[in-house]
């Protein structure tokens, strides 16, 4: 079910339909998917197209967690509370930050000594 929905979003982004909502549901399906650098590529478009995108940064920043680009994820989480804040988007804010504390504690622990 999920390859199909994929399929169709492709389909959509090769007929021209590009869009902030349409990158987000291609990146949020590849991260799914566990396709994590196509997730990626997807959820950058998404905020290059719509900066204010807060779910986006979100999930971009996820993405990246998990491919280990840890320091750029954290400068994305950061990027992503200024754009939920400056959308009055309190909560995603509010989570990005929980996630950002959370990989910064991680990074602290296995630094070397």
């Amino acid at each position: 079910m999920a390859g199909n929905r994929l399929e169709a979003l492709e389909r959509l982004l090769k007929q021209g339909q590009d869009s902030a909502l349409l990158r987000f549901g291609l990146g949020r399906g590849y991260l799914d998917a566990g396709r994590i650098q196509e997730a990626v590529l997807h959820l950058e478009a998404a905020v290059t197209l719509d900066p204010g995108y807060s779910a986006a940064w979100k999930h971009y920043a996820q993405a990246l967690v998990r491919t280990g680009r840890i320091e750029e994820a954290a400068m994305v989480y950061e990027r992503g509370i200024a754009a939920a804040e400056g959308r009055g988007d309190l909560q995603a804010a509010k989570e990005m930050a929980v996630f950002l504390k959370r990989l910064r504690r991680a990074g602290e622990k296995n630094a070397p000594t």
